[in-house]
This record gives structure tokens, sequence and C-alpha cells, in this order.
């Protein structure tokens, strides 16, 4: 069966949702560094049948694109080069960093825990992919 997989892109870490089998819930999977991001995921590709890529578009709240979107479009053309036959979607990010960490504290996870940034990543990225979700 195959899944959808989102990007949280960042210029430190991406963070990287992925759904569940039936395509109904949006699950963290991991962070990974930009230069390293193609790499992992071409190896999850080749164990898992992945049907759409979802890449966050980070939009300022006045509508304009940040500054990371030049990175994100360069990423874009290389995934689509490497994986023509994987459609790539965009989904509006504006305010999942701070809905993932309202939704972290929620959840009692310890403060301490709460500063690292890569879990804060991935849920990002699980909102990405939920909004996905919820839209089509």
């Amino acid at each position: 069966m195959s899944r959808i997989l989102a990007i949280d892109y960042g210029t430190k870490r991406c963070g990287i949702a992925v759904t569940d089998n039936l395509k109904i819930t949006a699950n963290p999977l991991d962070t990974v560094h930009p230069e390293k991001l193609l790499e992992y995921l071409a190896n999850y590709i080749q164990e898992n049948e992945v049907e759409i890529l979802v890449v966050g578009a980070p939009f300022r709240m006045s509508g304009e694109a940040s500054k990371v979107e030049t990175e994100i479009v360069g990423f874009i053309r290389k995934f689509k080069k490497q994986f023509p036959q994987i459609p790539v979607e965009r989904e509006d990010e504006r305010l999942t960093s701070k809905m993932a960490s309202q939704t972290i504290a929620s959840l009692g996870i310890p403060k301490n825990k709460r500063k690292d940034k890569s879990l804060v990543d991935k849920m990002s990225a699980t909102l990405i992919l939920q909004s996905f979700l919820n839209r089509i």
C-alpha cells in the first residue's frame, strides 16, 4: 500500500511525516539535515511505495514567500528529476511551528525535551500532512 510523505523544509533540519497505509492519519517520521534529505528519501522510497510528496509552503502572514522558498524550489526540482513518477504537492505551513510547539506542550512532554527542535520539526511536518489530508 502506498503512503504520502510530507516535509517541513528548513535550512538546518527537515521534519518528515508519513501517512498510515490507509492514508487516514499523519505520523511523525524523522528529521534530516537538508543536505541528506534526497538520500534519505531515496532509501525510504526504495523500501516503501510513496504516492505523493507534500512540501510545506512557507508563507509569511503577509502572503509573501519566506527566504527558504528558493531552497525549497531547488530541492523540489532535484526530487522531481530523481523521482518523476511521484507528484509533488505544496501545502501552506503558516503557523505550523507554533501549533507544533503548543501540541507538544499539551501532550505533557517535559520542558527539557520540548526544547529539542527536531521534535518541533517532525510535528510541523505532521501538521502539514494532516492539513493536506483534510483538504483532499
